[in-house]
């Protein structure tokens, strides 16, 4: 019985691990792309630095971008989903990807039997994806953060 479960499993992870990397991967370098093209650029085109403004602009940006970058890595799961069979088309595909990518977990929507580790191992994406785009966010706020005035005595 273990047996049957591991050969089964192996799928999962033979196209979970690619999944994880490739998604990695774009979310790193979208990330660069992110930082080189708007939050370096932006400040220099509002001639501004750190002022409530520029950041505000920065943050509404950068999460849009974010949100596109994480639907299109869903969507690379849900592509998956619907090519392996595990779920029959890619709206039902899409909404179990995000469901398993934020570890939301409330849609009702499943995968097939034989694909349902790979929604765990989306999960564990998700976690990897969404701890980037934080830190990520935290370095923009950080960096951009206007400078208080200085009341002293």
């Amino acid at each position: 019985m273990l047996e049957d479960v591991t050969d089964a499993w192996s799928n999962d992870w033979a196209w979970g691990l690619p999944l994880i990397v490739l998604t990695v991967l774009v979310h790193a370098f979208a990330l660069v792309e992110i930082r080189d093209r708007i939050v370096i650029q932006l400040p220099l085109l509002l001639r501004a630095r750190r002022s409530s403004m520029v950041l505000a602009v920065l943050i509404i940006v950068t999460v849009l971008l974010l949100t596109v970058l994480h639907a299109i890595e869903a969507s690379a799961w849900a592509g998956a989903y619907v090519a392996l069979g595990a779920r029959a088309d890619f709206a039902s595909a899409m909404l179990y990807s995000l469901s398993a990518m934020t570890s939301y977990g409330h849609a009702d929507v499943f995968l097939a039997k034989p694909w349902q580790l790979m929604g765990a191992i989306e999960a564990l994406n998700g976690m990897m994806l969404f701890g980037l785009s934080t830190a990520f966010l935290f370095a923009v706020l950080r960096e951009h953060w206007p400078e208080l005035p200085c009341n002293h005595l």
